[in-house]
């Protein structure tokens, strides 16, 4: 039991609020590219996504898994992510720092998904069989998506660029 759930229920959990800290992190990803804030939503995800992390390492386990290395990093950068948000207020370096560590931590979130997709689907399972998921497909995909996030970040860097916030 954790949180007082059965592991069916915690996991079930855990996997809802993954996928709100991924479809909330695109929408922030896709919005800075015409530099919108979008407030409510980056915090929801930046929330979101601490909490993939943290109940990550609610499961029962013996041994250090890569998983566990995934949610380290995740909760490192989404520590300086904060900090250059809301402390720092996105000044000077701090906006491409916050820009690096939070879309760093989306991208790892979002290859968690795409390993546990290979994992659990029946279908992705065939393609690239083995835990963890083995194969040219699989490492076709992953390439896919880490092109698209070094693209996308690469644009966002060029043009995040927010107006301040009112005082």
């Amino acid at each position: 039991m954790m949180l007082g759930l059965s592991l069916s229920a915690f996991t079930t959990l855990h996997v809802v609020i993954s996928l709100i800290a991924i479809v909330t992190g695109l929408v922030v990803m896709f919005g800075m590219l015409t530099s919108a804030r979008l407030p409510v939503l980056t915090a929801i995800f930046l929330l979101f996504t601490i909490l993939t992390s943290v109940t990550g390492f609610m499961f029962p386990f013996t041994q250090l898994l890569l998983s566990h290395m995934f949610g380290i990093a995740s909760l490192v950068l989404l520590a300086v992510a904060c900090v250059a948000l809301y402390a720092m207020k996105l000044n000077g370096l701090w906006r491409p720092i916050y820009l690096l560590t939070a879309l760093l931590a989306l991208y790892l979130n979002v290859v968690v998904l795409v390993v546990q997709g290979f994992l659990k689907v029946p279908t992705l399972h065939a393609l690239a069989p083995g835990n963890p998921p083995d194969g040219t497909v699989f490492l076709i995909v992953q390439g896919i998506l880490l092109l698209f996030f070094v693209g996308l970040v690469a644009g966002v860097l060029w043009r995040f660029r927010p107006k301040p916030l009112a005082a």
